[in-house]
């Protein structure tokens, strides 16, 4: 063959070569698009596809995204604000222990300018969320602080006693910076807890919480002896359950109280 018709001959098999090599990557190309498109057209109709979402935050209902439930008491906070201050002498910060106290005993808090700022349910973590928002800036002359029931219980999370006493000493540190005087509740008897070192976590809380008073000059209010029956339980008569005090209960730790508000005003000056 002459070298002339060989080179040619190369050249169309090259040419050839490579369209052919084309016009299969380009099938492949193809069949990749059309199988993505079948898959896409499969799943769609499922779980839409979207290039954007909003947060996660953003899509929880309105009680989720207030974890701690900070807006709770705004309104009953602008309204104490625009009332006399001796309405607002004290406020108590709690869980549902506090929150029924204000609902089973009348007018015992109007009575003696003490505000109720319970609610049920929230752990020492959500009660620091809200300190400032349910206590600083009502500027009351002293706080009660009562927590811990719930976070032994282990809801959310489980127990952690550095977390919970982190959470307390918190607190107490924001009320004393604001020039408030604290009061520091004892956690009261319970029982019922499906833990079974619940019950000595409760105590050394109460430990760590009269210890901290004492290193700091706060306030130690104890109602375990007013309420505590055998066991460290909740006397029965005084209990709605093992955990929950009646009517009769409030109506025994109502003194506690004041007697510890009187101190600790005494000790502010």
């Amino acid at each position: 063959m002459p070298d002339m018709m060989r080179r040619k001959f190369l050249t169309g098999a090259l040419v050839g070569g490579a369209l052919l090599g084309s016009v299969v990557q380009a099938a492949a190309i193809i069949d990749t698009r059309r199988r993505a498109r079948a898959w896409h057209d499969w799943w769609e109709p499922r779980v839409p596809l979207r290039r954007w979402r909003e947060p996660r935050w953003r899509r929880l209902p309105p009680v989720e995204r207030d974890w701690a439930n900070v807006t709770g008491y705004r309104a009953a906070n602008a309204a104490a604000l625009a009332g006399p201050a001796s309405a607002r002498r004290v406020v108590m910060m709690g869980d549902s222990i506090t929150e029924n106290w204000r609902r089973f005993t009348g007018d015992f808090f109007a009575d003696h300018g003490v505000l109720a700022r319970g609610i049920g349910g929230q752990t020492s973590a959500q009660m620091l969320l809200r300190f400032w928002s349910d206590v600083l800036t009502l500027k009351p002359e002293a706080v009660h602080i009562m927590a811990g029931t719930n976070d032994i219980v282990g809801s959310p999370e489980p127990y952690a006693a550095v977390g919970t006493q982190s959470n307390l000493e918190a607190m107490a540190l924001l009320a004393k910076a604001h020039g408030i005087a604290v009061v520091m509740a004892s956690v009261p008897p319970a029982s019922g807890f499906a833990r079974a070192s619940a019950m000595d976590d409760l105590k050394a809380l109460n430990a760590w919480i009269k210890d901290l008073c004492a290193k700091n000059g706060y306030t130690y209010c104890d109602y375990w002896p007013v309420l505590e029956a055998a066991g460290g339980k909740l006397k029965p008569e005084l209990g709605l359950d093992t955990v929950h005090p009646n009517d009769d209960g409030y109506a025994v730790m109502g003194p506690v109280l004041l007697a510890a508000i009187d101190a600790a005003l005494k000790k502010s000056g």
